[in-house]
């Protein structure tokens, strides 16, 4: 077995990071000299293929009885495993007087392992997450070992004058915004400086630190216009959020490796002295967002900084802080004294100094730490390794099982599937950026069991569709993920009032209207994953975003949903080439500087790369640029968009690094074919202007795709039996997209293109034209998977048409049967022509499966096709009492030929809708009016019934 490590050197900062573990890529996935059946594994899915669930351990209100009938619940609801997620109990429910086991109580552990052992037995996997709610932390922490925060505080004052101030005036200012504020929390004035308004330089801040410690401070200020700026630091600034009983409380210094060592093995020892080793119960140890809610200090940062940049932080550090809210995030960036320019770029370069260090600090006392900890326990780590202050890729890269998230929330409000905004990257897209971060990190290191939080729902709970959560899954799955885990299974005992226990999530329940059908989405996902898991994710393109110029100007952002981008379509790159017909990763300058360069290739690990692209770049290491140059030098291209690299990072070595990336890029224009200049689109549409670079510059793609469209996305896998996998995606929630695509020699020849059937586990031959092209037409929210093997015997692929002849229109005179759910009652009504309920008064608020009946007459029994048109729920389909088939996206067609028989015939369509807007008449359901009328979010009214046009038609 090949490993090999390596150490990257900063240039930068004169510190060091040290990545280990780089590792030969067939190693890292164990791949054995005789690939699986593929096919097999397709058909057959193991449980390790199938989407997890977050299991929400509701204020840890769990007993033995209650979790074996959960899991058997998610067991035949087609789920492969559980995340055991112990997390406050929702504020709104009844806890019918269940009490709370205590995290790390005994109680509690021999739960967690009942409920392992139980998972083991309903063949299914446990993870556990590492304390509780996020970022995790606990009530026993000392304050020396909780998280810190630095606030600046600034007051523009205008002299002569005397000013007198006490303390708490600053304390009560900066009281740090945060979601849970930690009645513990413990101020302590840093620093109080007084400088001018404009301020040029140091020279015109007076230090007044001799004031410290006064209980009233008398401070004198001079004539003119003067900003008094104060820092604080908070001890205990936060508390964790959702935090369940035992694991509440303050959060941890994950900035102190003491304490995260201290806390982690008190959770691992506490464990395994009560049960024995945790490899022997769990696949994975599982850490949340790493939301620090703006943590960004700890005892020795001014002295690591002091080591690692060569200079002192501190006379600097209250002029780059920017006044801030929840999350740390930046709400004015403006706060203080007005700056020259001169000055406000020494501070940018300060700023990405202190940013960095920070993030090396991080990685180095809390994600190596992590990493170590479960590696000597013996089971995997997962973990979202990213938030304010880490890095958004280095720091998935040594992880196990990387996590990223996609969302339903902000993406329904964003009509995912119904907009591709230009100008606003989270619009319509289910995938959060991080996404590629956190996959581009996995991809380099080989590994192929990418993690996905799934489709995190904090909002639309009663109205998630299963077709919905597919549409954004499968947006997840061309961002690179691989992996589904759920959001997420409330524990709710079964006597729990309506609704049940919910703290999110899109209403995974025994009690939702399409519960009987969920296994329908788990057993696509699970065919999918079994393939995206046994193949490489194919990319020849690179990208290297302008992260460093955004730390530097902007601080460091949120992620996965950074407030602000200083190049908002860094994403949109990605996504024009992926809609062109290639494929790109995510890069850095760390990543760069780890790569080795030959024939025009980047290449790390079993990664390579023909092209980079800068975009909007303009701060870099010189060390990159030489970098870069030798890959341009060995046949290698590089686009710049926008703007050529400029200037260098950091305030150590200023002139000499600026004047340094200077002549990199003057030797780089020595080659004007391969390193190239490009203006970025003036109207955002990034797909357009790719489609058009792409043809002028030859840029590579596998895929001509004709008529290229927002909606319309690919993804290549090459796996260890020579063959070769396409996914690809119609996102858009009503339209359908037709195009012809072509695929390269080297993949068609010799090879037979198959369609593998993720719905039904089935495959069948599509035969090429001359031209190595098939024509795709997806539906509405409709998926495809191709597969080039060497296999030759099959069946033809024959879909279903969409029309045919003799066609029969089928939208009057349907009796429909209204089966309610929630209210268990039934009632027949009689329809004229087809409605969408939303728009009938006594239809709207209905909830459950309404039964559409109709008598067709066939006079010869040919074969038949149904189109049941535009319909808003599951469709279940039954001719004379017979099962035809369910249809829970896309286009509703069902082939009739084996089923309808001369003369008349009973059509059944049963319609399975949503709940939200039945949930809306429950005015005295406190839950069920938090979801779906809440001030500021109330649901809209959601469309539901057949609604058609509904056609039958010979083919």
């Amino acid at each position: 077995m090949d490993r090999r490590s390596f150490l990257v050197t900063s240039s930068l900062l004169g510190s060091s990071l040290l990545w280990m573990g780089q590792k030969n890529a067939r190693a890292l996935t164990s791949v054995s000299a005789s690939p699986p059946d593929l096919f097999s594994l397709f058909q057959e899915p193991g449980s390790e293929y199938r989407p997890f669930v977050r299991w929400w351990w509701n204020g840890n209100k769990v007993s033995k009885s209650e979790i074996t009938r959960e899991l058997k619940l998610l067991k035949e609801a087609g789920i492969g495993g559980v995340e055991i997620n112990p997390i406050s109990f929702p504020s709104r429910a009844d806890d019918m007087g269940i009490r709370s086991l205590r995290w790390l109580s005994d109680e509690w552990i021999d739960t967690v392992k009942y409920a392992a052992e139980q998972a083991k037995e309903w063949g299914m996997t446990a993870d556990l997450i590492v304390g509780s709610g996020w970022p995790f932390g606990s009530e026993d922490l000392s304050e020396e070992e909780t998280a810190q925060v630095v606030l600046v505080y600034a007051e523009e004052i205008e002299g002569p004058t005397t000013y007198q101030v006490k303390p708490f005036h600053f304390f009560s200012a900066v009281d740090p915004g945060v979601t849970d504020k930690n009645a513990l929390r413990n101020p302590e004035l840093l620093a109080l400086k007084l400088a001018k308004n404009p301020i040029g330089s140091l020279a015109d801040v007076t230090d007044l630190s001799d004031e410290i410690g006064k209980e009233k401070m008398v401070i004198d200020i001079p004539e003119g216009k003067h900003v008094l700026y104060a820092l604080v630091k908070f001890n205990a600034f936060a508390a964790v959020i959702n935090g369940a009983p035992g694991a509440a409380g303050s959060i941890l210094n994950h900035m102190d490796r003491e304490a995260v060592t201290r806390y982690l093995h008190r959770m691992s020892d506490t464990m395994q002295q009560r049960i024995g080793p945790l490899k022997n119960y769990l696949r994975a140890l599982f850490t949340d967002s790493m939301e620090l809610e703006g943590s960004n200090w700890t005892a020795d940062f001014a002295a690591e900084f002091k080591k690692r940049c060569g200079y002192d932080l501190m006379p600097y550090l209250p002029f780059i802080l920017f006044k801030v809210g929840r999350l740390g995030a930046v709400v004015d960036e403006d706060y203080g004294a007005k700056k020259t320019d001169a000055f406000n770029e020494l501070l940018s370069r300060v700023r990405f100094d202190y940013e960095f260090t920070k993030a090396c600090i991080l990685k180095e006392r809390f994600t190596d730490t992590y990493v170590g900890w479960c590696r000597d326990l013996g089971v995997k780590s997962r973990a979202q390794a990213y938030g304010r202050g880490f890095f958004p890729l280095e720091s998935s890269l040594d992880y196990d099982i990387p996590e990223g998230e996609s969302w339903t929330t902000n993406y329904l409000r964003h009509k995912l599937g119904e907009e591709m905004s230009n100008e606003d990257y989270r619009r319509g897209r289910g995938y959060t950026m991080i996404d590629k971060y956190v996959s581009s990190a996995a991809h380099l290191k080989g590994k192929r069991v990418i993690s996905c939080e799934e489709m995190t729902n904090t909002y639309v709970v009663f109205n998630a569709t299963l077709e919905l959560l597919k549409r954004g899954s499968d947006q997840a799955v061309m961002a690179g993920i691989t992996h589904s885990v759920w959001h997420g299974f409330n524990y709710s005992p079964k006597e729990a009032p309506f609704p049940g226990w919910i703290q999110y999530g899109s209403y995974y329940s025994e009690k939702n209207n399409w519960w009987p059908y969920f296994k329908y989405l788990n057993a696509y996902k699970a065919r999918l994953s079994s393939q995206l898991q046994n193949g490489d994710y194919f990319a020849d393109i690179a990208i290297l975003p302008a992260n460093y110029d955004l730390w530097a100007n902007h601080g460091v952002q949120t992620d996965p949903f950074p407030e602000k981008l200083n190049v908002p379509y860094t994403s949109l790159l990605w996504e024009a080439i992926n809609k062109n017909g290639g494929s790109a990763d995510y890069i850095t300058e760390i990543i760069l500087d780890g790569c080795t360069v030959s024939d025009g290739k980047l290449r790390y690990g079993n990664r390579e790369y023909s092209v980079l692209f800068l975009p909007g770049v303009a701060s870099i290491a010189a060390s990159s640029l030489e970098k870069i140059h030798q890959f341009v030098q060995s046949g290698g291209r590089v686009y710049c968009i926008e703007r050529l690299p400029e200037k260098g990072l950091g305030l150590k070595g200023l002139a000499g690094e600026d004047v340094a990336v200077k002549e990199w890029v003057s030797k780089l224009q020595a080659f004007p074919q391969r390193f190239v200049r490009l203006d970025k689109p003036a109207d955002h549409d990034f797909l357009t202007w790719y489609t058009e670079i792409a043809a002028t510059h030859d840029l590579p793609s596998y895929l001509r795709i004709a008529v290229p469209n927002s909606y319309f996305m690919q993804i290549r896998y090459q796996r260890d039996d020579d063959s070769e996998l396409f996914f690809f995606q119609n996102a858009h929630r009503y339209d359908s997209h037709v195009t012809d695509v072509v695929f390269t020699e080297a993949i068609a020849k010799g090879r037979t293109c198959w369609v593998w059937d993720l719905e039904k586990g089935e495959r069948s031959i599509w035969d090429l034209d001359k031209d190595r092209s098939v024509r795709i037409e997806l539906g509405p929210s409709e998926s495809l998977m191709l597969v080039f093997d060497k296999h030759r015997k099959g069946s033809k692929w024959k879909p279903i048409p969409m029309a045919g002849a003799e066609t029969q229109t089928l939208d009057t005179s349907w009796e429909v049967v209204l089966r309610h759910q929630q209210e268990s009652t039934e009632r027949t009504i009689e329809l004229t022509e087809l409605v969408d309920f939303k728009d009938r008064e006594d239809l709207v608020h209905f909830s459950g499966t309404a039964v559409y009946r109709k008598n067709i007459r066939i006079e010869d029994a040919a074969a038949y096709a149904l189109n049941l048109g535009r319909v808003e729920g599951i469709a279940d389909v039954y001719v004379n009492g017979k099962q035809v088939g369910v249809k829970w996206f896309g286009r509703r067609l069902f082939d009739l030929s084996t089923v309808l028989e001369t003369g008349d015939n009973l059509l059944e369509i049963h319609v399975v809708t949503t709940m939200g807007n039945y949930l809306k008449t429950l005015t005295d359901n406190e839950i069920a009016q938090f979801w779906v009328n809440r001030k500021g979010r109330e649901q809209e009214i959601q469309s539901m019934g057949m609604i058609g046009p509904v056609t039958l038609y010979k083919i």
